[in-house]
């Protein structure tokens, strides 16, 4: 009989790992085992931290309405709820970012949407 040579598909597997875990320090980017865990638990944070990202942005986006709408001299809102219930109200299909950007770049231009939906 022949002899066999084994341990060419694992040795691709844990080289496949490492590849992936070569920029973590120390053990975690030697050692099969911790190289291993080490992985599961990169990839487990980065899902997680997608929708907390979203989260993330969703906050910043309201608080900077918020700032533009308290501001204002002329109170048309006083709030961000009442805003944004009024902009659903008239069926002004303006999502949080896109109120957030003109509210940045242009706070005349969201004032003038508060007044026609306060006018109509």
């Amino acid at each position: 009989m022949t002899r066999i040579k084994r341990g060419s598909i694992a040795r691709k597997r844990r080289t496949k790992i490492r590849l992936f875990t070569s920029s973590f320090r120390g053990a975690h980017s030697r050692l099969t085992r911790t190289v291993t865990q080490q992985k599961i638990k990169a990839l487990v944070s980065a899902h997680r931290d997608r929708d907390r990202k979203k989260r993330g942005f969703r906050g910043l986006w309201i608080n900077r309405i918020n700032a533009v709408i308290g501001k204002n001299q002329i109170y048309i809102y006083t709030s961000y709820r009442n805003l944004l219930y009024n902009l659903y109200k008239r069926q002004l299909l303006l999502n949080r970012k896109i109120v957030a950007q003109i509210a940045i770049l242009k706070g005349n231009c969201l004032f003038m949407i508060a007044n026609e939906i306060t006018r109509s």
